[in-house]
């Protein structure tokens, strides 16, 4: 389906995902906390941030599970027609890379936590890194797009198709 623009959905599921995953990282101290102090023997505080982190992680997979179905079944702009393909081709592997990070670190997260499987959360403290990298990236691209290349593809994400 050829689409010019983002519907309000997809513009409300793209930034409150962005507000959460901003969250998380603000919460992950309160989880650390619980993590190491169970690691060292020692009975965890269970605070309200560490149970918030948990729970924003559940509600973070399935506002993303939702939003790759929206796109799936909507669709999305292509990318401007000049736009040179090494950029295109980054854009798609950027997004390609959040949308799994986005449903692959809250199921490491949870196996880890309700699980108790090391690896997995050995998994999930590297797919932070890797989501803060294309994090990021995703939001210099969109600026690089806004300045340097003067497209609408920032504005596109602000501003629902008509």
């Amino acid at each position: 389906m050829a689409v010019s623009g983002y519907s309000a959905k997809q513009i409300w599921l793209h930034w409150i995902l962005a507000l959460l995953i901003i969250i998380q990282f603000v919460l992950h101290d309160g989880i650390h906390a619980v993590a190491d102090a169970i690691a060292k023997g020692q009975e965890p505080t269970m605070t309200l941030i560490a149970r918030s982190h948990i729970i924003l992680g559940i509600v973070i997979f399935f506002i993303a599970l939702y939003r790759v179905y929206v796109r799936l079944k909507r669709g999305a702009p292509p990318a401007p027609a000049d736009e040179p393909a090494i950029l295109r081709f980054l854009a798609g592997a950027t997004h390609l890379v959040l949308y799994a990070i986005l449903l692959i670190m809250p199921l490491s997260g949870a196996a880890s936590w309700f699980g108790g499987i090391e690896a997995a959360g050995f998994a999930h403290f590297i797919q932070k890194f890797i989501l803060l990298a294309f994090f990021l990236l995703h939001f210099v691209g969109a600026l690089y797009q806004r300045f340097i290349l003067k497209t609408d593809v920032m504005q596109r994400m602000m501003q629902a198709e008509k």
